[in-house]
């Protein structure tokens, strides 16, 4: 007897094969048949779906999220299962929440991933217990407990604390620091873990401003941890450098390409940003991944393609923050920070340093007349929401930074700013299309779960479809599907997912192409603590299922937490390097 018969509509299956009209038959968490089904079956059906007109392929795979946390509190890991998302990978850019040694390290993690992942202290203070201690004790608390499958990476800074303390922030491991701390990771990989993250980069810094503790690790270090996944089957590598934001160094494309190469396993990094106006990175980081194939490794970058929602304020810290010699200024006390604002040298320095070469990727933030008004709070700024600041400083005769600073300043600096991209032009997008079929190019880096009242990446799956279907169509559906389940499902060797196929798994989206969409960027406080977040809504999402399971019907939740912990080894396979390349795009 079937579980769920899905009638009538087009698969695509996603292998990059054209759709095909066909019907998917669930049983036992499984699909049993893809094809016609015959009467007697359906009539046995427990649930027959009409699926015409609409599409049926795999469920989507988010290989860059941070719900580490989010998960306990909201086991749906809202919005992305709203977008399709059937299966995510956290726990990167070397920052988990376990292994923890007491209450000591579990406040230092919370402050640093308030820091560092824009996560609200408030609400994990008051959304988590805390009372794990083994990366296994914080697996089970998430197994029979999630409505998407969960892998999680083993963090490089959870570890250095747990062996090193205080001191891992200060100093480089010795012997036997670095000897437990490898016999550590093994154990956690053992548990489940999917393999091992890191981050050498210079954004992140913990809740006291100092290096995240990775971050003070040696590159011997760093090599002897990666070598650890190559005894374990099933795992991986991610990391984060300063070279995936601004281009790589000699340096850094050498420590890359080692880690995978003692690793025996490939390594992804994220996030590799196109844009028309820094085309020397773009080449730069392009060449560091073929460079680092023809040394036999695989290393792999992380990409976007949408530009992903997000908004800023000069009272709180964000991207900004990051410009070149912006931080000591943005960091000072709200008086001290407003009266800077208001000195006309210092504005005259601080719009210099934005466009100054040093600012890399984050330039991208400079485009001042493009920002849109947001939320304001002053007498003065009444009506101002909704308005573009180019249109304001042409009406006040001053120049569109200085007319930003103005504004802000009359709100305490309280304004909601959402940026207009500067790389949203025809050149940004022709090479991101010609990216995307790089074959060491892969979709993601979303950053869900993080950056929550900031920065929204969640629905760049429907936002994605919807602008290979009725917008740009810089690739074709079958290819968009592809890269947002068989490419990430095989880069982390996952057990019979990411395919429609008989036998495997059913995770499975149904989505109408008339309508699939992101909805608009909005902030809701539904966080604990009421704290705020950005969310967005999805549009076509008919049905998603999860191990068979239905966890979205006509847009909406249900109450079945059908997910499971992917484990290293029982739930992945080891992916060979040098990578088979025949089947990618």
């Amino acid at each position: 007897m079937l579980d769920y018969l899905i009638k009538g509509g087009t698969v695509v299956d996603g292998t990059g094969a054209p759709g095909v009209p066909a019907d998917v038959a669930i049983a036992g968490g499984r699909i049993v048949a893809i094809g016609e089904v015959n009467d007697e079956e359906e009539a046995a059906a427990r649930e027959v779906i009409d699926a015409s007109g609409q599409i049926v392929a795999p469920g989507f795979v988010d290989p860059h999220t941070h719900y580490d946390a989010q998960l306990l509190w909201d086991p749906h890991a809202t919005p992305s299962n709203l977008h399709g998302v059937t299966s995510i990978v956290q726990g990167n850019c070397g920052f988990t929440l376990a292994p923890l040694n007491g209450d000591e390290d579990a406040d230092y993690i919370r402050k640093m991933m308030a820091k560092v992942e824009g996560m609200p202290l408030e609400s994990l203070e008051q959304g988590i217990d805390w009372d794990w201690t083994t990366f296994r004790d914080y697996l089970a608390r998430l197994e029979n407990n999630v409505a998407v499958n969960v892998a999680t990476m083993v963090g490089h800074c959870a570890l250095r604390l747990h062996v090193m303390g205080a001191a891992s922030t200060e100093r480089e491991a010795d012997d036997a620091e670095l000897g437990a701390m490898k016999q550590l990771l093994s154990e956690c990989i053992e548990a489940g873990g999917l393999g091992f993250s890191t981050t050498r980069s210079y954004t992140h810094s913990d809740g006291a401003g100092k290096p995240v503790p990775s971050r003070v690790a040696s590159e011997t270090e760093v090599l002897e941890l990666c070598s650890v996944v190559a005894d374990h089957e099933g795992t991986s590598l991610e990391w984060a450098s300063d070279g995936c934001l601004n281009g790589f160094t000699t340096e850094e494309v050498d420590l890359m390409a080692n880690m995978s190469l003692v690793g025996h396993r490939p390594l992804n990094w994220n996030v590799l940003t196109v844009d028309s106006a820094r085309p020397d990175d773009y080449v730069n980081q392009l060449k560091a991944l073929d460079t680092c194939t023809e040394r036999g490794a695989r290393v792999v970058a992380l990409t976007m393609p949408v530009l992903v929602g997000m908004n800023m304020s000069f009272r709180t810290f964000c991207g900004l923050n990051l410009l070149p010699d912006w931080g000591d200024i943005l960091g000072l006390p709200l008086q001290e920070r407003m009266e800077k604002l208001r000195d006309p040298e210092v504005r005259r320095f601080l719009e210099e340093r934005a466009a100054s070469p040093e600012a890399g990727v984050f330039s991208r933030l400079t485009g001042w007349g493009l920002y849109e008004i947001g939320d304001t709070y002053a007498a003065e700024n009444e009506g101002l929401k909704g308005k573009k600041i180019a249109d304001l400083a042409r009406e006040r005769g001053v120049r569109d930074f200085y007319c930003l600073l103005d504004i802000v300043l009359a709100d305490e600096l309280r304004t909601v700013l959402w940026p207009g991209p500067t790389d949203d032009d025809p050149a940004s997008w022709h090479m991101r299309g010609e990216t995307w079929r790089h074959p060491d190019v892969m979709i993601g880096g979303s950053d869900a779960g993080a950056h929550l009242d900031r920065m929204s990446g969640a629905p760049y799956t429907t936002s994605w479809l919807h602008d290979t279907i009725h917008g740009r169509g810089l690739t074709s559906l079958e290819e968009t599907i592809h890269h947002l389940t068989e490419v990430p499902a095989r880069l982390f060797g996952l057990r019979e997912r990411g395919v429609l196929r008989e036998g495997w798994h059913a995770d499975i989206v149904v989505f109408d192409p008339e309508t699939v969409n992101s909805g608009d960027v909005v902030m809701v406080n539904d966080l604990p603590g009421q704290q705020g977040r950005l969310w967005a809504d999805s549009s076509g999402i008919t049905r998603v299922f999860v191990n068979g399971v239905p966890t979205i019907v006509d847009g909406r939740a249900t109450d079945h937490l059908p997910g499971t912990v992917l484990r290293s080894g029982r739930d992945t396979e080891t992916v060979v390097i040098p990578a088979d390349r025949s089947g990618t795009p």
